[in-house]
């Protein structure tokens, strides 16, 4: 009987010679312990990708339970920062010698956090879609972080409209009156007759993707997040209570916007953050008035960064 098991991606040659720029495997479940600033680490459920190049033209094919493992003993000995995830491409093109040169991860998960209510300061979790990504190519390390945030973006042309039927609507009540009375015009404008239209607002998301610093020991999650919910002032909520929607609507009133206001705040606030070295904003507002979507999209502009 044979006492060793055949090792086709050792032994075999390729069926048709030639490089490949990335095989590995996608969708890997892995539980990990997260490190982001200005937080204490936490578990998320994360689904992985994890990739080497071939650059041997005549291998057969790299070894991917060694990825996967490799994987697995970081998820369950240590924590998921920038110095474990640089270690763990290193450890990726180590475990293939001579016929990888270059290594690329990337974990998304929810990282969820507790938001406060804007008035009544009741608390509940708001769950943001992270995604991290690592790539090792030839002694440089590049990463990237991207989170998703939901906000309400009120359209600016639907609120003058809304605001002239309400004019129009004020002018045809009060007609031929020599004085009004402030008291009557308070009592009218608590009517639906006397608010007779209102603007259309939707559930929009901000897709933020930025390049870290190379001096960053932990993920700056939060920093990112909270600078876009700060810049566009109108994030969805968590625990409301009847002060709080009505403080929203007062927020989305005065933040009126369409997705190119929205993409120039983002891109205002990013600029000020030396921490992000580049960034790419693509803001979706899902319309309410239209089938289709409004969609802004800008980048940084650094030479070789991030495209549009």
């Amino acid at each position: 009987m044979p006492t060793t098991m055949p090792d086709v991606a050792n032994q075999a040659k390729a069926q048709t010679e030639g490089t490949l720029d990335w095989v590995g495997m996608s969708n890997i479940e892995v539980p990990l312990l997260i490190a982001a600033s200005g937080a204490p680490e936490r578990p998320v459920g994360a689904h992985v990708e994890a990739f080497v190049n071939l650059k041997d033209p005549k291998t057969k094919g790299i070894h991917m339970s060694r990825l996967y493992l490799l994987l697995d003993q970081m998820s369950n000995e240590g924590e998921l920062s920038h110095d474990s995830l640089k270690q763990l491409l290193l450890d990726f093109i180590a475990s293939h010698e001579d016929i990888s040169d270059q290594a690329y991860v990337k974990f998304e998960f929810d990282y969820h956090l507790r938001r406060k209510s804007l008035i009544s300061k009741k608390q509940g979790w708001k769950a943001y879609p992270v995604t991290l990504v690592g790539r090792y190519d030839h002694g440089h390390l590049s990463l990237e972080l991207k989170v998703d945030v939901p906000y309400s973006s009120t359209c600016p042309c639907s609120a003058a409209l809304a605001r002239q039927l309400i004019q129009e609507a004020f002018a045809k009540r009060f007609e031929g009156e020599q004085a009004v009375d402030a008291e009557q015009i308070y009592e009218w404008l608590g009517t639906t007759e006397g608010i007779v239209a209102t603007p259309h607002s939707q559930r929009s998301v901000a897709e933020v993707k930025v390049a870290l610093s190379d001096d960053l020991s932990e993920f700056p999650i939060i920093e990112l997040i909270d600078a876009i919910e700060d810049a566009l002032q109108t994030p969805v909520q968590a625990a409301v209570k009847r002060e709080d929607e009505q403080e929203f609507a007062r927020l989305n009133g005065q933040n009126l916007m369409f997705c190119e206001d929205a993409g120039r705040r983002l891109q205002h606030t990013l600029n000020s953050k030396p921490v992000f070295t580049d960034f790419w904003v693509r803001v979706n507002h899902y319309e309410s008035l239209h089938a289709h979507d409004a969609v802004s999209i800008t980048t940084k502009g650094v030479v070789g960064g991030f495209t549009s």
